[in-house]
């Protein structure tokens, strides 16, 4: 009887409870039974209806086998669902799947590792299926965090640990795929979810990094090393994942990179988040490449107090991800990497000072090495600002030369926008060689078709003005910046070094023909750029790299810019070298003077050869033969020896181991040379960058005295006429200054208000200062003008009872009378 109650109850079941038993085998270890389950799919495809009730009775039983440890069972009912899942899609899958990723989490929950695997494996087969309508409530909150925690699995055995991780791994990529591509469906993307999906994927390939401690790039792996290797597994993901990323999300999965590598302080050393920023810059779209710059530079702000060897780290992948974006779209961030770099340079330069200035005997060696790395921030910045800067079209790079130009300080002036306040001298000094060592790498390979372009007067001036400081390093900056603009034919590498050439031509320099824009340039900025090599060649810390620099500077303007009258100018400033060496006015070392000697034979020799006068290079030549045999100390192969005799004055030598302006004269006349300037010697004007300068007095570097040759004295002889100075004389010419200054102001007045002002005001207020001019004139004489009696073209004038002789009207002059 009981045996004919459980037929009867059998079969008084529903179908599809009797169709999932008879799947289950008695003994788990025969697996599931196909027949049945060919069955049970039949029916589930033919009344699709059922699903959720099949997959409702699946899920209960397998409840009941993970609770009872039936791991058997809990297969066979994994299997049934997967193959139930890939033969049904229809819209009522959409109960079944609640079913599933039910059972799926039930796994999940369980603290065997293979039920960990087998939910897991089944999890991404189910995100295989693409669904013909999304589930807009389904959500994958549990299976995130579940995945992630999985991802960093701590199990006892290394075997089993990797499997759970590498099963972590592809959950979390089952769940990115699910969701990525849907754009209503954007949970994945939130801030909770990225905070636990980056973090495990960027452990796992942490990992893997500290054991192999790769330095180049991983090479390509294999389908059994993709399977694996976790590491490998989670770059994949990785990049997957950023591959998803769009314009709206984009920083929500970058910023937890930064979470990760502060946590572990991965930032020194940084080979690790070098190569995860290498993956996200080559992963993500071109075009979202600024925003991820951004998020660096946001997070370089953020840990502007962490140490200095964090600080560089963050420059460097800066510098990595710099290089990336620099090849494709950097978008508006242009101005703004540059700007918080710069302002960081800053704030190192701050922070060295002020080591420097509160170190003490016992923390000597700690301020030193604090020091050290702050240097290594400097120099990645300086890095940094180069590369970005030589990888930018003209246009911008022209843009950012004015930009960091504009943040070097010059003493006495205000114009930069840098705050220099907390710095002091030593500070302020390190600033300007860091600021000019950027632009120095910015400028590095820049090629401009016309002088103006590269050097306008905008930023010709403040490049020029470090030129005259009481720092040898600064001003080889700033004449290393000149050259890298000026050289427009790759010719300053065959003139490196100071020296006498043989021959000019096998250096096989480059030129052309100097455009009309180069001699317009020359003309308006030619004795500004004379004057600072002038001055510069007088300092007294010039060693011998300045020397060369400034020879460099007068090579390049000879062959990028000279014409006949360049040229002139370039041998009187030369021949003035020369005499001030002789004069020493300014009581420079003798090292310096025969420097100064050897650097005006060397450019002396280079220019007589490229403009190929016969006379002059013979006369050059005779002179540079001489002083081999005389004087070796006055030729740059010899002064510059570590071991150089120097003589103990120049007054006494023969003239000829001197150029003369004569003889300079006589042999380009006779070539067609214009030589009347040679008469004249050269001395600089007297300008305001004197006084703006850190720099001793221009009163004590060119001498208030206009030297002239009369035409009647030979020029083989320095005359000197040197005018007295006393205070009347020094106070009259303050006076003539400052009348100067202001009628240089009431003519840029007078031009501004004619360019800007419209036509009608102009009109009337010139006819009313006609009108008052006319009315003053005629109450002040009281004329009375009468027609000539002639058509001689006089006129008669009586003013009061007086009355003047006829006067020719172009006799007639009126002082008070203005023409506007």
């Amino acid at each position: 009887m009981p045996a004919v109650l459980c037929c009867c109850c059998s079969a008084l079941r529903p179908r599809y409870k009797r169709l999932v038993d008879n799947i289950f085998p008695e003994d788990p270890k025969d697996g599931l039974v196909k027949a049945d389950m060919e069955k049970l799919t039949f029916y589930a495809v033919s009344a699709p209806e059922k699903l959720d009730r099949i997959g409702s009775y699946l899920a209960e039983r397998l409840s009941r086998d993970v609770v009872r440890h039936r791991s058997g069972y809990v297969l066979i009912a994994m299997e049934a669902l997967d193959q139930l899942l890939m033969a049904c899609h229809s819209q009522s899958i959409k109960p079944f799947v609640e079913s599933f990723l039910h059972m799926v989490a039930k796994l999940l929950e369980s603290g065997e590792p293979k039920l960990q695997v087998l939910g897991t494996n089944s999890f991404v087969k189910f995100a295989n299926i693409e669904e013909d309508t999304p589930s807009y409530h389904r959500r994958y909150d549990f299976f995130v965090s579940r995945f992630s925690a999985m991802c960093h699995s701590c199990h006892s055995d290394p075997e089993t640990r990797t499997e759970i991780r590498i099963a972590g791994i592809r959950g979390i990529q089952g769940v990115v795929r699910k969701t990525v591509n849907d754009e209503l469906r954007a949970t994945i993307w939130e801030p909770q979810h990225m905070d636990k999906i980056v973090p495990s994927l960027l452990f796992n390939m942490q990992k893997i990094e500290d054991v192999d401690s790769r330095i180049g790039p991983p090479p390509s792996p294999s389908t059994t090393d993709k399977e694996e290797n976790p590491s490998v597994l989670a770059e994949n993901c990785f990049r997957e994942l950023l591959g998803r990323a769009t314009f709206g999300n984009m920083n929500n999965a970058v910023r937890p990179v930064f979470a990760h590598l502060d946590h572990h302080k991965l930032w020194d050393p940084n080979e690790f988040a070098v190569h995860c920023f290498k993956i996200i810059m080559y992963s993500i779209q071109a075009q979202y490449s600024h925003h991820v710059i951004q998020e660096i530079l946001g997070h370089l702000d953020a840990c502007k107090k962490d140490s200095p060897r964090v600080r560089a780290g963050i420059i460097q992948v800066l510098l990595e991800a710099v290089a990336i974006a620099a090849k494709g779209s950097i978008g508006p961030t242009v101005l703004e990497v540059f700007n918080t770099l710069l302002k960081h340079l800053r704030l190192s330069v701050e922070f060295e000072a002020n080591d420097l200035h509160g170190e003490s005997v016992s923390s000597v060696s700690v301020n030193t090495g604090a020091r050290d790395d702050e240097k290594i921030v400097q120099n990645a910045i300086i890095q940094t600002i180069g590369f970005f800067g030589s990888n930018l079209p003209d246009y911008q790079r022209s843009e950012i030369m004015m930009f960091i130009m504009g943040k070097v300080p010059v003493f006495g002036t205000s114009t930069h926008t840098l705050d220099i306040s907390q710095l002091g001298d030593l500070g302020t000094r390190r600033i300007q060689i860091m600021l000019l060592r950027s632009l120095l790498m910015v400028t590095s390979g820049y090629k401009a078709k016309t002088i103006v372009t590269a050097l306008p007067g905008s930023f010709l001036d403040p490049l020029l003005s470090p030129s005259l400081m009481e720092d040898y390093e600064l001003r080889q900056l700033v004449l290393e910046v000149m050259h890298n603009l000026m050289d427009r034919h790759d010719n300053r590498a065959k003139l490196r070094g100071i020296r006498i050439i043989p021959d000019v031509a096998d250096l096989k320099i480059k030129r052309e023909k100097i455009c009309r824009q180069d001699t317009s340039f020359m003309k308006k900025n030619g004795q500004q750029l004379y004057r600072h090599i002038y001055l510069g060649c007088k300092e007294e810390d010039n060693v011998q790299k300045n020397y060369e620099l400034l020879y460099t500077s007068l090579a390049l303007i000879t062959i990028e810019l000279a014409n006949e009258e360049v040229v002139i100018d370039l041998i009187r400033l030369a021949i003035a070298l020369q005499d001030s060496a002789v004069i020493n006015e300014d009581n420079l070392p003798m090292f310096h003077r025969c420097g100064i000697m050897a650097l005006v034979a060397a450019y002396l020799n280079f220019v007589s050869q490229m403009i190929a006068v016969p006379a002059f290079c013979q006369h050059v030549s005779k002179v540079i033969e001489i002083r081999t045999m005389e004087a070796p100390y006055f030729l740059p192969e010899h002064i510059f020896r570590d071991k150089c005799m120097l003589p103990k004055s120049l007054e006494k030598h023969d003239k000829n181991l001197y150029f003369l302006t004569n003889k300079i004269a006589e042999s380009l006349g006779g070539s067609g040379y214009g030589i009347e300037r040679l008469s004249v010697p050269y001395v600089p004007q007297v300008t305001d960058e004197d006084r703006l300068s850190r720099r001793k007095s221009i009163v004590d570097t060119v001498s208030i005295q206009v030297d002239i040759l009369p035409n009647n004295v030979s020029s083989d002889d320095v005359v000197s006429n040197t005018e007295e100075i006393t205070f009347e004389a020094l106070k009259k010419a303050i006076d003539t200054n400052v009348m100067e200054e202001q009628e240089k102001e009431k003519r840029r007045l007078v031009i501004e208000k004619f360019q800007k002002a419209p036509f009608e005001e102009i009109a009337a207020q010139c006819e009313s200062k006609a009108n008052l001019l006319h009315d003053r004139l005629a109450q002040i004489l009281e004329l009375t003008i009468r027609p000539p009696p002639s058509p001689s073209g006089t006129l008669t004038i009586t003013s009061g009872h007086t009355q003047y002789q006829s006067v020719p009207v172009y006799e007639m002059k009126f002082p008070d009378l203005c023409v506007y």
